[in-house]
């Protein structure tokens, strides 16, 4: 098959590429780079060098004998979408070109309007361009499991039947965002079940989990390959973050009572869902979703598994919460639609918590600590009236 990632030079873009060329399908990668952009504006890097993309490309293609097409490109430029997909002609798109941090979204107005215009708008476009060249194209969208929120209800896998006033009928499962990013990614939703409902679309939203880890079977081939590893305050998960605190030997910092709980991933394993949706496509008209995760942790649990598998002291730190969240919440996610696609979990007690301990020592020199304090708040001060 031919498959376009766009977003193919992020955290999970890169390693999907190699990990669908690694396959055997013929693969392009489309991005504009905003990512090593915002590393530059929050002063932070990833704490793993990575390559520019055409060093990659290339090394991919020494690495394996395999050729990776790369464009250059915003997808809120329509031109350059159609002009795209024009020329790879994929049968599949996998969309990752989103901003992806709740953080980010949340740092002010200007953050929040870019957000929602880069990731709504730039969607709209490449569905209206899959609309109008190729309705066949299965459209694979990265989603996020912080789109439903935490109800007080079992979480189904992105619909809900419904029983109301002696009536049935099946819905959108009622979505409850956490944040601006959150809210662009339920606009997202909504935008897709619409194309594939009233153009007749193919689409899986695959509504992912916190993803972990940093090393799959194709990025272990060369220094060169490796993917990025985030762990500031922004767009650093909360596992890298106790992972670097334990290795420099800091209190592993939990935002509130640690009782908030979360859906989680290995890295290999978004990669296998991401083949698994692929070669196993929509049907014309279907808007499919997959919750995207394989075990819940609470932040709590977390920060005792790090104290836990470190093999030195660790103590744990509780902060006031940067976060407007629930705490002591009840949280069941259905996930099976993977599962039985043939989806063989890794779960986190059984890999590598140990393995990034060695990476993070290997380049602790990288750390910069006050990256690590939160410096975003999601409650907003009270202002004073202007008056003329």
């Amino acid at each position: 098959m031919r498959v376009l990632i766009l977003g193919g030079d992020g955290y999970l873009g890169w390693p999907t590429a190699l990990h669908f060329s690694q396959a055997g399908h013929e693969v392009a990668v489309l991005d504009n780079l905003a990512r090593r952009g915002y590393d530059e504006e929050l002063g932070v890097q990833s704490l793993v060098p990575i390559e520019d993309l055409e060093t990659r490309v290339k090394a991919w293609q020494e690495v394996s004998g395999k050729t990776i097409t790369s464009y250059a490109g915003d997808l809120l430029d329509a031109d350059f979408v159609y002009e795209t997909l024009r020329d790879f002609a994929p049968d599949a798109v996998i969309h990752h070109a989103e901003q992806r941090a709740a953080p980010y979204s949340m740092i002010d107005r200007e953050h929040a309007v870019y957000t929602q215009h880069n990731n709504v708008i730039g969607n709209l476009n490449l569905l209206f361009a899959i609309a109008e060249l190729n309705p066949e194209i299965h459209l694979v969208k990265l989603g996020t499991m912080g789109e439903y929120g935490t109800p007080n209800i079992d979480i189904e896998e992105g619909w809900l039947e419904v029983e109301h006033n002696g009536r049935k009928d099946r819905m959108l499962y009622p979505k409850k965002p956490g944040s601006f990013y959150h809210l662009s990614k339920v606009h997202d939703s909504h935008n897709i079940e619409f194309a594939c409902r009233i153009w007749g679309l193919r689409a899986t939203d695959l509504n992912q989990g916190v993803v972990y880890g940093l090393e799959t079977e194709a990025t272990k081939l060369d220094p060169r390959l490796s993917t990025r590893y985030d762990y500031d305050s922004v767009f650093g998960t909360v596992l890298n973050r106790f992972i670097i605190q334990a290795v420099l030997g800091e209190p592993l910092t939990v935002y509130g009572d640690g009782t908030q709980t979360r859906g989680f991933l290995d890295i290999r394993d978004t990669m296998e869902c991401l083949r698994l949706a692929v070669e196993n496509p929509a049907d014309r008209g279907e808007f499919r979703v997959f919750n995207q995760m394989t075990e819940s942790f609470s932040v709590g649990q977390l920060a005792d598994l790090v104290a836990e598998a470190f093999p030195g002291p660790v103590q744990i730190e509780k902060l006031e919460n940067p976060r407007v969240e629930q705490s002591e919440h009840y949280y069941n996610v259905k996930h099976t639609g993977l599962v039985e696609l043939g989806l063989k979990p890794h779960l986190l007690s059984d890999t590598l918590i140990e393995s990034l301990f060695d990476i993070v020592s290997s380049h602790k020199d990288r750390v910069n600590t006050e990256a690590l304090t939160p410096t975003v708040t999601w409650k907003r001060p009270a202002k004073e009236a202007v008056t003329a």
